[in-house]
């Protein structure tokens, strides 16, 4: 375009070309390239990121880590610990969606009662935590995290005082535990330590007939209408547990292995009157969950074994697994490990 200009003699002179001002003439910047590939990857992390649950979170940590961990018994307590006590309340939650409230629910119940599983299970919230934000699948701060933070909300697991009427009995402390029980007599004490053996209930002991046992496959089936969940149990038997039922004598006229006096069942309250003659600060129903807490912090099996043996309700295709032949004698090696274990710390508190 052409404009008019004046000269230094006044008169007015018309020029062509682009209007500069002092400038560049302006041009279009060029087309600025798009990286596709990283848009797409970026649209993906955030597309999983939206649906990833503390429990794929947890799993996928396990699996990056553990080729780094000592053993695979390590990656398999990792598991244990996070099935028993974080997934109940982290497990179907978004990962970026986990609160201090969440963290603190899983936290609380055991704090004071199981407080170094209690703390190494803060540790693994937070370090699933820590990897799901390292990988763009949450962001903030970490609510698991000690330091300046639940240090403020929860005693420091030294400090933490023991409670005086516990209902489970820590593992490390079962040895001393049953050092005592051994040495004292009535059905009463034989049916407990029948009871903390194959991680049955009190009711499922007491009720016990000779007619459930098979001594020969070392089996002890309970049938269904005795079963809190109405399912038939089996039970597979270690040798100390068949040693137990082989040194019963049955009392004439009753059905029961562990008779009251009188040949009916026994009370409810026997078991728990052995416990409270032995001064200690537990139930019977407490041994369940020292078992459940050995499977998951000592040793490596599956945490739904220890489901199976608990009488717990579990899916049906796990059952029908542990229900075949060489599953039940896994489940089997494991109730023969735990009495070996029971044994063994036993002998250390008599020592």
């Amino acid at each position: 375009a052409s404009r008019r200009i004046a000269t230094n003699e006044g008169n007015p002179s018309w020029i062509s070309g682009p209007r500069t001002v002092g400038r560049e003439p302006f041009t279009r910047a060029p087309e600025a390239r798009v990286d596709q590939p990283l848009i797409r990857s970026v649209a993906a992390t955030l597309e999983a990121a939206a649906d990833f649950t503390f429990k794929q979170a947890a799993s996928a940590y396990i699996r990056a880590n553990k080729a780094g961990w000592r053993n695979e018994k390590h990656a398999q307590q990792w598991t244990n610990t996070l099935t028993t006590y974080a997934y109940p309340h982290l497990g179907p939650i978004l990962v970026r969606d986990i609160t201090l409230a969440n963290v603190l629910a899983a936290l609380k119940p055991i704090w004071e009662t199981k407080t170094e599983t209690a703390s190494r299970l803060r540790g693994r919230i937070e370090s699933v935590l820590d990897w799901a934000t390292a990988h763009g699948y949450r962001e903030g701060l970490n609510p698991a995290r000690w330091r300046g933070h639940l240090d403020k909300l929860l005693p420091k697991p030294s400090k933490v005082a023991k409670v005086e009427h516990r209902e489970a009995l820590d593992v490390s402390e079962v040895g001393a535990f049953m050092a005592k029980l051994r040495d004292m007599d009535g059905t009463g004490a034989k049916a407990l330590e029948f009871a903390i053996l194959t991680a049955a209930r009190s009711g499922e002991v007491r009720g016990a007939t000779w007619a459930e046992f098979d001594l020969t496959s070392k089996m002890w089936v309970i049938p269904a209408g005795r079963m809190k969940a109405g399912k038939e149990h089996r039970v597979p038997l270690s040798d100390e547990a068949v040693r137990i039922i082989e040194a019963r004598k049955p009392l004439e006229g009753s059905p029961y292995v562990f008779p009251a006096p009188r040949g009916g069942q026994l009370s409810d309250m026997t078991l728990s009157a052995v416990t409270r003659r032995m001064g200690a600060a537990c139930v019977p129903h407490g041994f369940r969950s020292t078992f459940r807490d050995w499977v998951s912090e000592r040793t490596s099996y599956p945490g739904d074994m220890a489901e199976m043996a608990l009488a717990h309700t579990v899916s049906n295709a796990v059952e029908a697994a542990y229900r075949r032949g060489d599953m039940m004698e896994k489940r089997r090696a494991m109730m023969q490990d735990w009495a070996d274990r029971l044994d063994e710390w036993r002998a250390q508190a008599q020592a």
